[in-house]
């Protein structure tokens, strides 16, 4: 198993704290996985095996047909004289599961840590339910560090040509085996990701009947990641090509890719006026490996926009929240903001064209603040400074050595 040691550090930290643990993410994100790295901690640090109560529901062994069901089956197991560790994989299958965690949580004995993959499951009852009581944490698919560390560095292969091929493949982590194994069989994985996505987090949970419908908005979305696009501009290609929509169906299709962590919706910020803008949001895809099957497209054809895409996850890992910014008429890439305050990204293929240097360089020299502003690119040359705005590989920058 890849050992995502930060989503695992994570969990460390909020081990017997008296808050739900919940970790969110797309279908096979390495959700069930990372339990089961964290389980194995708790057995090495001594907890008994009878004290861990894990449970998938998706196993159809586990069929609950409510909340009360799977309570009873967990409350059964717990003596008060322990401390207990339950773990629910895909709680969001049960329905008014929200009680059963409630009930779990208000147990001084029983620390609960749940998982899901629809946005749904922080939305409505449970968080009323449950507000100020859980933590969340937000699992991505694999970043390049984690990818590159799965793989023997004995070959006579650089990072810079592991990059590349994770820039086609993506990251979900059953990738890794596949790419070892059959590489001609990805895209028969990354179908059955897709469909089941689709089918079960989108069109049954929103009760969706157009389908094509469905998959043109999507399509056009991936298809646009790193532009500004509203609903009505989609709603009008799609009518132009004879797939008759409205505004109001594409932002309700939007947000169902959203709340299934398919897409990720990035705000525009006024970098002078530090502020929001209203319109016009950009879209990024959660994995450019999914977004290639469905598209068709290979990552050669779209490099600059899937850089995009991976350092806009990358800055999502590394908990910051991220816009994009605006400079009276320009664009600066990605405005990441935590508690110290901005950090500026640009990010481009290659600048060694003193035009292209000077075009990608404008929008951070006009930002009027000292916040550290940075230019990434795969030029393999050595780091420079610009009167303040420092110049990183990408790679190096991804693999934290810079």
């Amino acid at each position: 198993m890849i050992e995502r040691t930060e989503y695992l550090e994570q969990l460390k930290r909020w081990k017997d704290k008296d808050l739900i643990k919940i970790v969110t993410g797309i279908r096979r994100c390495g959700k069930s996985t990372l339990f089961e790295l964290f389980i194995k901690y708790l057995k090495d640090s001594g907890i008994h095996e009878n004290q861990i109560i894990q449970i998938n529901l998706e196993d159809v062994a586990y069929n609950f047909h409510d909340y009360k069901e799977l309570y009873d089956y967990v409350n059964q197991k717990i003596d008060s004289k322990k401390k207990y560790y339950v773990f629910l994989d895909e709680v969001q299958n049960v329905p008014k599961f929200q009680k059963a965690v409630d009930s779990l949580y208000i147990k001084k004995n029983v620390d609960v840590y749940i998982t899901g993959s629809n946005a749904y499951l922080l939305s409505g009852e449970l968080a009323t339910l449950l507000s100020g009581r859980y933590i969340e944490i937000k699992m991505l698919p694999l970043s390049f560090k984690e990818y590159f560390s799965a793989f023997d560095h004995n070959l006579n292969k650089s990072s810079y040509e592991y990059f590349l091929d994770y820039m086609k493949t993506g990251g979900m982590p059953g990738n890794i085996p596949i790419l070892k194994d059959n590489p001609n069989d990805l895209d028969t994985y990354l179908e059955g990701i897709f469909t089941t996505i689709v089918y079960k987090d989108i069109i049954t949970r929103n009760n969706i009947t157009d389908k094509m419908l469905l998959e043109g908005v999507l399509k056009f979305i991936f298809d646009s990641f790193g532009s500004p696009i509203s609903t009505k501009k989609i709603s009008d290609t799609l009518t132009s090509k004879g797939i008759t929509t409205s505004n109001h169906t594409v932002e309700n299709y939007i947000y169902a890719f959203i709340e299934s962590f398919l897409i990720y919706k990035a705000e525009r910020f006024d970098v002078k006026g530090k502020n929001l803008l209203a319109r016009d949001y950009k879209y990024y895809a959660v994995d450019q490996g999914l977004r290639s099957y469905l598209l068709g497209k290979k990552a050669d054809s779209d490099m600059g926009h899937i850089l995009e895409n991976i350092v806009y996850l990358e800055l999502l890992r590394r908990g910051y929240k991220v816009y994009v910014g605006k400079v009276d008429n320009l664009e600066i890439n990605f405005v990441a903001e935590n508690r110290d305050g901005l950090k500026y990204f640009q990010v481009a293929l290659s600048v060694r064209d003193e035009k292209v240097l000077e075009r990608e360089l404008k929008s951070l020299q006009k930002t009027g603040d000292h916040y550290p502003k940075y230019l990434l690119t795969l030029d393999m040359d050595l780091e420079s400074d610009y009167d303040g705005i420092t110049k990183i590989n990408i790679v190096e920058w991804l693999l934290n050595k810079k």
